[in-house]
């Protein structure tokens, strides 16, 4: 293959685990030159870092790529702590037979019913935080905005009373920031911590819940401790870290989603200015914002099998890093990737993972994303930056801590 440049110098020795500053500020120039001269890339012995959309999907799909963590997660935080406990029971790092049981019982909480029924709710949601947006003397639309509304929507889905939500991001935040390339052992000690004070809440949510039960339809943790028709249930372990689960994926990807979106929208004023003009976009126009700016860059699988990518094959036991942010952003599948496109037709992008582990709770995030921005423009239409945005310093969740904003643009 020709290459219309040479390779960088910084490629050789690329690592995510000390990736620089400019990777994280732009991983995208990055994932250009990795697609271009080593897009299946050597981590380590036996690591890969996979950048085009072809071979990130193949994985998706491959029977012999594997979920389960157990052999990462050992070292990573030790085996028997409250990490490795509850990344290694929750549904997103397991397969067959615990993935299988938990997803049927969380989708059959999720269907395209019941987020219909949840569709008033949200908006209700979204119109009060507007209206207390202009009551803010210095609006940061994270802090304000994105990083409410998955809280609340995962917080009454489960039903967990209002009173109790305050800690749940802070919570959020500190497990899955465990799940970086190369967390330190602060960061391993704050998601412990998180760990033990979240299976402590849920433990006496769980027990009243118990005495007294929710409707299934649309109480998922009555549906999670009821189980299935046939009786099979989730152990106690299985039940509090999958709750614990179902809000650390919908607070971390809608949060992003959201300021990802906002951000993009502002920096690209036309796309903006589109969406004003034109509210039936929406539904593009997250798919593209989904695209663009992927809350989750990074995702991982392991062989139990060998695997050819293009013209290599690669053993079982090699653990593989799918670039979804790159995936998303490969010329041979999306015409000008770095252009935001709001009616880009078709989007085959991979925010949501694909095949039998694409997130359970994707339409949650889609509507909850819709109604937010959809209503965010319309209500704002004048809406700016107001300041340098702080971006989040993580590799594997992109988006930002804090995004100033004014409403006047002014």
């Amino acid at each position: 293959m020709q290459h219309t440049s040479p390779a960088p110098d910084w490629l050789r020795g690329f690592s995510l685990a000390a990736a620089p500053p400019a990777f994280i500020d732009d991983p995208y120039p990055f994932h250009a030159a990795l697609r271009t001269h080593s897009p299946v890339h050597p981590l380590a012995p036996g690591q890969w870092l996979l950048t085009r959309h072809a071979d990130v999907a193949a994985v998706y799909r491959a029977p012999q790529a594997r979920s389960d963590k157990r052999r990462e997660f050992a070292p990573k935080f030790g085996a028997g702590t409250p990490l490795f406990e509850h990344h290694t029971t929750s549904l997103v790092f397991n397969d067959a037979p615990l993935h299988t049981r938990v997803r049927r019982l969380l989708l059959g909480a999720l269907n395209q019913r019941a987020i219909t029924r949840m569709e008033a709710g949200v908006a209700k949601l979204v119109e009060r935080l507007l209206d207390q947006l202009a009551d803010q003397p210095a609006p940061d639309l994270i802090a304000h905005f994105a990083a409410e509304i998955p809280v609340e929507v995962i917080g009454n889905l489960l039903d967990v009373p209002a009173a109790d939500r305050a800690p749940l991001r802070a919570w959020s935040l500190a497990i899955l920031s465990a799940l970086e390339p190369a967390p330190s052992a602060e960061v391993l000690a704050r998601g412990h911590a998180a760990v033990t004070d979240f299976c402590d809440q849920l433990r006496s949510l769980v027990a009243h819940r118990r005495a007294h039960p929710g409707d299934p339809q649309a109480d998922v943790l009555t549906r999670l401790i009821q189980g299935e028709t046939d009786g099979e249930r989730l152990t106690e372990a299985e039940l509090l870290h999958n709750c614990i689960f179902l809000l650390n994926a919908g607070h971390e990807t809608t949060t992003n989603l959201i300021g990802n979106g906002v951000h993009a929208l502002l920096t690209q004023r036309v796309a903006w200015a589109q969406l004003v003009a034109e509210p039936a976009l929406i539904h593009t126009a997250v798919e593209e914002l989904l695209r663009f700016e992927s809350p989750l860059q990074l995702n991982n699988r392991q062989l139990d099998g060998p695997l050819e990518l293009g013209s290599q094959l690669l053993p079982a036991g090699d653990f593989l890093t799918l670039g979804v942010g790159a995936a998303n952003h490969d010329p041979t599948v999306f015409h000008e990737p770095g252009v935001l496109d709001l009616a880009r037709k078709p989007n085959h992008h991979l925010a949501f993972g694909h095949g039998a582990h694409a997130c359970a709770g994707m339409n949650v995030a889609r509507l909850e994303a819709r109604i937010a921005l959809g209503a965010l423009a319309q209500r704002y239409p004048r809406l700016d930056l107001a300041g340098p945005p702080v971006r989040d310093r993580r590799v594997r969740f992109r988006g930002f801590s804090a995004l100033p904003i004014t409403l006047d643009g002014g």
